[in-house]
Order: C-alpha cells, then sequence, then structure tokens
C-alpha cells in the first residue's frame, strides 16, 4: 500500500518563544526600529562569542563582504584571490567594488583555497586573500595566513557558514584583518537576512561604521536635531532593531543550536560508515565542524542526479553547494578574459550533494535519509 511520507525539508529554523518575545519588545517600543538598543546588544554578543574587538551588523553577509573590502581600501585595478567553490556573493562582493576576482582552486579535503594554487596566483595586483571556510567547518587559514604575511597582503575570511566553529581553539573569524558573518534563513544563527563585519583592527571598524550609515560620523541620525557631519562615501546596508533582537534570541542558544547539529551529523556519519561511495565532509584535525551544511562526496560512477530523484521520491530535500562553479556560471564565463585551470574545484563540484540539516532533524528522520541514499547508490 502505497503512502506519503512527511517531507523532510533541506532546512528548518529553530524558533522559540524568546524569538517572539524580543521582536514583540522591539516593536511595542514603539521607535528606534532603525537603530536601536537591540543592534548594539547583538553587536556585543557577537564581540563577547568570538572574543573580538568589534562586530558591526549589516543587512546581509553580501554587504558584510563588500563593507569589509571597501574598508581595506580594496577597488580598481585590484585583484581578490578568492576560491571559485563558493557562493557567487564572494565574487560578486569583489566585482561590485571595482576589483576583480582571482579564482585559485581549492585542496580535496577540505575544500578551501589551495594554499599552493593561492601562492601561484599572486602579483603586483594582488590587494587581499578572500578564503571561504566550507559548509561548517575550516579552511586551510593557518597556511593562508603566513602566505599573505609573507606577501604583505591582507585576509579577508568569508566565515559565512562557520559562525560558532574554530581550528586550533581560536573561532574562525578571527584569523584575518576583518571577517564577514552571515545570519540568512538557514545559517547557524538566523535572522531571515542580516550580516555582520568583525575586526580587531580600530581603524576598519570606523571605516565600516561610516560605510554602513552614509559616511555619517556623528551623532544617531534619529537623535539629534542636527542633519549631521558626513567625512566619507557611504551607503544605508544598515540592520533593523527588529532583526538583531532575533539575532540577540537565536546567539542566546548558539551552544544548543550547534549541539543539535552535531548530534544529527553524527547520526548520519554512522549510518554513512557502511555505505561505498558516500563520503561525509569531515573537519581538519584540530578543528570543529558546526555543520551549516550537511554535505557528502559521492565517489566516481554514482550518478548524483540518480540520487537526488530517489530522495525526491521518498519526499527528502537535497541541494547541490556549487556546481557550476563560480567560474563556470554564465556571467563569469562572458566577462572573464582568462581563468586558470581549477581541476579539483570542477571535481569536487561535480560529486557534492548536501542532505537535510538542522538543530532538530530527528533519529527517525536521519535514518530514513540514509537508507534513501544507500538505496540510490546500489
Amino acid at each position: 500500500m502505497e503512502y506519503e511520507l512527511d517531507p523532510i525539508h533541506l532546512f528548518e529554523i529553530d524558533q522559540q518563544n524568546s524569538d517572539v518575545s524580543t521582536v514583540t519588545d522591539s516593536i511595542e517600543r514603539g521607535s528606534y526600529w532603525a537603530k536601536g538598543p537591540y543592534v548594539d546588544e547583538f553587536e556585543s554578543k557577537i564581540e563577547n562569542h568570538l572574543d573580538i574587538t568589534h562586530a558591526v551588523v549589516v543587512n546581509s553577509g553580501t554587504t558584510a563582504l563588500v563593507a569589509a573590502l571597501k574598508a581595506l581600501g580594496v577597488g580598481e585595478d585590484d585583484e581578490i584571490i578568492i576560491p571559485s567553490f563558493t557562493f557567487i556573493a564572494t565574487a560578486n562582493a569583489v566585482r561590485l567594488v571595482g576589483a576583480e576576482p582571482v579564482f585559485a582552486d581549492i585542496e580535496r579535503h577540505q575544500y578551501g583555497l589551495s594554499p599552493d594554487s593561492v601562492e601561484a596566483q599572486i602579483t603586483d595586483s594582488t590587494a587581499a586573500i578572500l578564503p571561504v571556510h566550507p559548509y561548517g567547518t575550516s579552511c586551510r587559514i593557518k597556511e593562508l595566513v603566513t602566505i599573505a604575511e609573507r606577501h604583505d597582503i591582507p585576509i579577508i575570511e568569508d566565515a559565512a557558514e562557520v559562525f560558532g566553529a574554530e581550528y586550533d581553539g581560536q573561532k574562525l573569524g578571527t584569523y584575518s584583518n576583518i571577517a564577514a558573518l552571515s545570519f540568512c534563513q538557514n545559517k547557524i544563527v538566523a535572522t531571515g537576512e542580516g550580516g555582520a563585519i568583525v575586526t580587531d583592527d580600530d581603524e576598519l571598524a570606523e571605516k565600516v561604521k561610516l560605510y554602513r550609515s552614509h559616511g555619517r560620523a556623528s551623532s544617531d541620525y534619529f537623535q539629534s536635531s542636527e542633519s549631521g557631519q558626513y567625512t566619507a562615501l557611504g551607503t544605508n546596508i544598515r540592520m533593523s532593531d527588529l532583526t538583531a533582537a532575533l539575532g540577540c534570541s537565536q546567539l542566546d542558544r548558539i551552544d544548543t543550536l550547534i549541539r543539535g547539529r552535531r548530534r544529527a551529523a553524527a547520526q548520519l556519519d554512522r549510518g554513512f560508515d557502511d555505505i561505498d561511495g558516500v563520503h561525509p565532509h569531515n573537519p581538519p584535525e584540530n578543528g570543529t565542524h558546526v555543520y551549516q551544511l550537511y554535505t557528502v562526496e559521492l565517489a566516481e560512477g554514482i550518478e548524483r542526479q540518480h540520487v537526488i530523484n530517489t530522495l525526491e521520491e521518498r519526499n527528502i530535500a537535497s541541494k547541490v553547494y556549487w556546481d557550476p562553479a563560480v567560474h563556470q556560471t554564465e556571467y563569469y564565463r562572458q566577462t572573464k578574459d582568462k581563468i586558470s585551470e581549477l581541476p579539483t574545484t570542477e571535481d569536487v563540484a561535480g560529486r557534492v550533494l548536501s542532505l537535510p540539516m538542522h538543530p532538530n532533524l530527528s533519529k527517525n528522520e536521519t535514518t530514513r535519509i540514509v537508507k534513501t541514499v544507500a538505496k540510490a547508490v546500489e
């Protein structure tokens, strides 16, 4: 007898009464929705969690990257070394400030920038290295920092997917001159949309704050009777107080959110131990994983689309992050004069598949996912 299976979504947002109450508190205040006390509180909570001096919240992870690049003075004729194996926002942010993304290959195990490939791409025009920590764990960040220091160029971490993860006991997002975070709806801490720039550099933080709010250097626009002093070119990428209120509530239970993801990932890992050709993406030695995405790499010969179709038949969502890689997308193929060969990027992009992951994924659901993937790869 056929019956419809309950859907297993790719992600579900963990929402609690505290999320509702903090947002309600912001609304019922009846003022300071654009720049209110929850914005300051959310920034302080991020600083405390990362043990970093400055957190500046903005309206998305993409604008966080743009603001970080702007703060470093990146612009026309500059080159920024990035992976092509990333969400397209990493490359777009570079173009949005007038610079040119230079794609380097990734390494096989963590899917982050290959130090050797980065070294080969450095020129006199290289203004920064912008590594991505993929899926919830570290790239080879210490080696990349060493390269950057040797060439006297800054590092900008794209830490959108690793909030709460560590390498060698240090939080990711704090290894660089400046880093970008994301609080999009599928992230560890979710506010729907939102982001932050984090840094220990006072000057960079001040530049980000100016850029965030039209270059205004004087007191808050809504609290002053004066028009204000504008000392730099800026735009409006502020985070609203309502969004920050939600961020405060989510961040208060980040340990619980990460613990739930790790529990679900461990159940999936155990299930895949006995399945040939399905290899989960795991943290490096001395690193932790927060499983913003739970991703497996399929062995050569396994047809990924067949696995996707089999999961769909069982009402289980899945998604490919990221194929095509950025250098293979239509826009960048049409607008890049030259792209180096990226064999590992293209191979990995053709094999990876992300499976459902969220803090409340049940044992029955993880079992169903594993059994369905096993059936597909037989």
